[in-house]
């Protein structure tokens, strides 16, 4: 190993140890053959054993049943810890309480708790009448509801509204003092801005688990789109790497596992033991990073599924 400032460089040829952790985030499907595509990626990378698996829910709560429906159906046929995204959008303070007594009954024992985006057609986020206003409320209102496990999210460069990253830090300070046992992170590409965030996390005396949030860039424009939205970077060197791959899926699909397992093993190698994989509803992305990670079945699979490419990849 060679060793730079306080962190260890493994060169490419050291196998890691195996204690990487990793989970993932899936989106509730719109059609019949989204959820065929979705219960495909489901089944393989529940083979890597994962800490548990997440569920979104859509903007102005759009997604909440078919969110429930995922998140009962991986809890009820499959040996999976789900965790339901559940936000302050569109509801109540009653209504939401009754959707997480529901997820609870269902056995369902972890939430990721946001604020939400807000509903299509508004520019801007308001609490709703007689809602729970912020994050930090609606984790105070599900620990009232029952001992949820709850996550937050987390910035490493500044929330689109927010008007700086201190402010960024005082609300995940709010979401984790009102009873919130980890954060995820927004993604992003550049391994310093997590470990600069992770800096200032520390300085503000929150001590929970900070996950880095990875995504394996499929489509690069639609990846800067998503960037854009969320106040994430896009490095000059992820363009001229991407560049040329447009109408080449192939290629870029083995760039793209490649940096994402690069990142991943520069995360691994300052300390970060524990990933988060926004899937897409993809599995071989995310199955091959894990595999480079050593994160790998009990037993070889047998031969993988082909999934339907979907527009756009």
């Amino acid at each position: 190993m060679v060793t730079s400032g306080t962190r260890t460089i493994l060169p490419i040829t050291t196998p890691l140890p195996r204690n990487v952790k990793v989970s993932f985030e899936f989106f509730p499907p719109k059609t019949e053959k989204m959820e065929e595509n979705l219960w495909v990626c489901v089944e393989r990378l529940a083979t890597l054993n994962p800490a548990y698996v997440s569920v979104t829910y859509g903007a102005g709560g759009t997604t909440r049943e078919r969110t429930h429906a995922t998140v009962t159906r991986i809890r009820r046929e499959t040996s999976l810890e789900p965790a339901a995204h559940l936000t302050c959008v569109g509801a109540t303070r009653e209504e939401i309480d009754e959707v997480a007594r529901t997820y609870w009954d269902a056995g369902i024992r972890h939430i990721v708790a946001l604020r939400g985006d807000p509903p299509e057609g508004v520019d801007r986020y308001a609490p709703y009448p007689g809602g729970y206003a912020y994050a930090c409320d609606l984790v105070a209102g599900l620990k009232n509801v029952a001992d949820f496990d709850i996550s937050v999210s987390a910035y490493p460069e500044t929330h689109p509204e927010s008007a700086n990253g201190h402010v960024d830090i005082d609300y995940l300070k709010r979401k984790i003092d009102a009873g919130a046992s980890r954060a995820i992170t927004q993604f992003f590409f550049d391994t310093d801005v997590y470990f600069r965030f992770l800096d200032r996390v520390h300085a503000a005396d929150i001590n929970v688990p900070i996950i880095p949030g990875i995504l394996p860039v499929t489509n690069f424009n639609q990846v800067v789109n998503f960037a854009k939205m969320c106040g994430a970077s896009v490095p000059k060197w992820m363009a001229d790497v991407f560049e040329g791959l447009d109408n080449d899926p192939a290629t870029r699909k083995l760039v793209a596992a490649s940096v994402a397992a690069e990142q991943c093993r520069a995360l691994y190698s300052g300390g970060v033991e524990h990933f988060h994989f926004y899937t897409l509803n993809r599995a071989d992305l995310a199955y091959a990073i894990c595999h480079v990670l050593g994160v790998r079945p009990e037993v070889a699979p047998a031969d993988a599924p082909e999934l339907v490419t979907q527009a756009g990849e």
